[in-house]
């Protein structure tokens, strides 16, 4: 059989030097390492809609993974298929949706009760309250602008018509940002549910992956955010929803309005540091409202000393005491994370600054981890 032309005849591969090699061998890492790269930036950006769904999911999934570990333990059978999974997925949604649901509730009735105080405040004016008579200071001045502004209903309906056209703007935004956070939320439910079903295969590639791309230092990093997300959750969370039961119980014996819808509201606001105080503040203006003046100073103290201690001596040692953070760094991480990532920050934000703590101590320290 003749040979074919020249120029159809493939590359003689053993006449090139170990140099050319060489070269042709960086070559192709070179182009696979950028193929690999640019799939995973197209990836990225394909989902990048979703990515906060994906992080709730993987936070969600290593909070409660110690849990669901023991599930598994106690029930081989039905952690084989999907009825374990199935069960722990619904039950953290039910974590969500309950408190969600009555607080819409409680917010359509507020939002009935708001309508027809509007409607009676066009018809015949805003009185002027007498919570204002019982002030230390500006008594007079406040009541003048109220009189001249609040008493006359054309004032009221000049003022509240002004607000129809940016009312209509706003609740159209909020239905859009409901729809879009509900699916986001469905989606992280599902996420949570391969999770847990998946879960094993997914830790061993993450193992793999890590050890493939940074040797053993890989898996320490990936166990220092893990143990951060752990610490974090029973830092903010669990803190936050104790603090909300106290206050909450507190904000019941003070006689406030709706204790409960505010407890709820002063642990979603706890699990941010420091920001629990602004309703507490506002339950204590509440109570001032009804007349009630040694029972708001007593709640708002006793608020500013809850918030005081679970920021400074519970949350650092929780949070801290898993990752061996400094106090700073941990308050770095969170507010940081809120500012930067949004909610889901306050889980990512302790999470970064634990692995780059690791990471100095690792550089400092050598393979010593005590500090000198």
């Amino acid at each position: 059989m003749p040979a074919p032309p020249a120029q159809y005849r493939a590359p003689e591969t053993r006449c090139l030097g170990p140099k050319a090699s060489q070269r042709s061998r960086r070559g192709q890492e070179l182009a696979r390492g950028t193929l690999a790269a640019f799939i995973g930036g197209m990836a990225l950006y394909t989902v990048h809609g979703f990515l906060p769904a994906l992080a709730w999911g993987c936070v969600f999934a290593i909070a409660t993974w110690p849990l669901y570990t023991r599930a598994c333990r106690a029930w081989p059978d039905a952690a084989g298929g999907t009825l374990l999974p199935a069960l722990f997925t619904a039950v953290m949604a039910l974590i969500f949706v309950i408190p969600l649901t009555l607080l819409t509730l409680q917010a359509i009735g507020e939002a009935q009760s708001a309508l027809r105080w509007v409607d009676n405040a066009r018809a015949h004016g805003v009185p002027v309250p007498d919570v204002l008579s019982h002030l230390p200071f500006g008594q007079a001045t406040i009541t003048r602008w109220w009189e001249s502004h609040l008493t006359d209903p054309r004032n009221v309906s000049g003022m509240l018509g002004a607000l129809d056209s940016r009312g209509v703007a706003i609740t159209k935004a909020l239905g859009a940002q409901i729809a879009h956070r509900g699916t986001l939320f469905c989606f992280s439910i599902l996420t949570l549910f391969f999770l847990y079903k998946d879960g094993p295969s997914v830790i061993r590639q993450c193992r793999v992956a890590s050890c493939r791309a940074f040797g053993k230092r890989g898996e320490t990093i990936g166990r220092q955010i893990v143990a951060s997300v752990h610490g974090t959750v029973q830092g903010l969370v669990l803190v936050g929803i104790g603090e909300g039961i106290i206050l909450g119980a507190a904000y019941m014996i003070a006689g406030a309005p709706h204790p409960a819808l505010f407890g709820v509201i002063t642990a979603v606001a706890a699990m941010i540091p420091f920001c629990a105080l602004v309703a507490v503040g506002l339950v204590s203006l509440l109570i001032l409202a009804q007349g009630a003046s040694i029972a708001s100073i007593i709640i708002f103290a006793l608020g500013a000393t809850v918030i005081f201690i679970a920021d400074h001596f519970v949350r650092p040692a929780l949070i801290g005491g898993t990752t061996k953070l400094p106090f700073l760094w941990v308050l770095l991480g969170i507010l940081g994370g809120a500012e930067t990532w949004g909610l889901i920050g306050l889980f990512i934000g302790p999470a970064i600054m634990a692995a780059l703590n690791l990471l100095w101590r690792r550089w400092t320290y050598g393979n010593s981890e005590a500090a000198p």
